[in-house]
């Protein structure tokens, strides 16, 4: 089946949204990763004064994730799925955090907040994205010199063992609960995407091409070792360029 795309896709995550939290929870190590991730972004001073985007928030983990990093940034969380933010803006959140509902891949022409922003967090975001090229590069767009981007991916190592055990949670454990659900399209989506998405060097590969320095792909421990990685990057200063 093809993959699900843009209102399609929102739509899944939409109806989704009532059980997501709950499967997550099933999942070792989804929020530590989440926040490990955050803290890759190396914020200085828990990010008084900065500007942060936490692009594809879904029910709000990453948002958790990134202000437990930075608990004094100004946090613009973004999504397109309604159903996904109601989630995310239901829970309590200090005044520092906001919530946009929005496609993320209009980032160049959306209002998502006072620009630049000096850090952006895309958790679970890139691979379900139409043009991943275009809206990483209106990403770095809207970063200050300098401001950093962190990708939190399923992406795969390109090993044989690690696209088994990928195949093996995904259609032994998380299908069929994602049927039990209700949710089956969603599900399968996770599955194919993630097979037919980048592996990790190569969505390092993505960011430079975006126009990203200083990338580096990082794994993640447990089970999701060679499945799951952080990519980080920073924009250029201005005049500056290189890897």
């Amino acid at each position: 089946m093809p993959l699900l795309r843009d209102s399609e896709l929102s739509s899944a995550f939409d109806h989704g949204a009532r059980t997501y939290d709950r499967l997550t929870r099933l999942d070792p190590g989804y929020h530590a990763h989440l926040r490990r991730s955050a803290r890759r972004l190396r914020l200085p001073g828990g990010g008084a004064g900065l500007r942060v985007l936490d692009l594809g928030c879904g029910t709000g983990s990453s948002t958790a994730a990134l202000l437990a990093a930075a608990p004094h940034a100004r946090i613009t969380a973004v999504d397109a799925s309604a159903g996904m933010l109601e989630r995310a803006a239901a829970r309590r959140w200090p005044a520092n955090v906001s919530f946009v509902h929005a496609s993320v891949e209009d980032l160049a022409g959306s209002g998502f907040g006072e620009r630049p922003y000096h850090a952006a967090f895309a958790a679970y975001l890139v691979r379900n994205l139409t043009d991943p090229d275009r809206t990483l590069a209106a990403v770095r767009g809207c970063l200050a010199g300098d401001g950093r981007l962190a990708v939190h991916e399923y992406a795969l190592s390109g090993h044989a063992g690690h696209l088994a055990v990928w195949t093996g949670v995904s259609k032994g454990i998380v299908q069929p609960l994602g049927r039990l659900t209700g949710d089956s399209a969603l599900y399968r989506h996770l599955h194919d995407s993630v097979v037919e998405f980048d592996t990790a060097a190569v969505l390092g590969d993505r960011l430079r091409r975006a126009g990203f320095a200083g990338v580096r792909v990082l794994p993640l421990p447990g089970w999701q070792t060679g499945i799951a990685h952080t990519v980080v990057g920073r924009a250029p200063a201005a005049g500056g360029g290189g890897r």
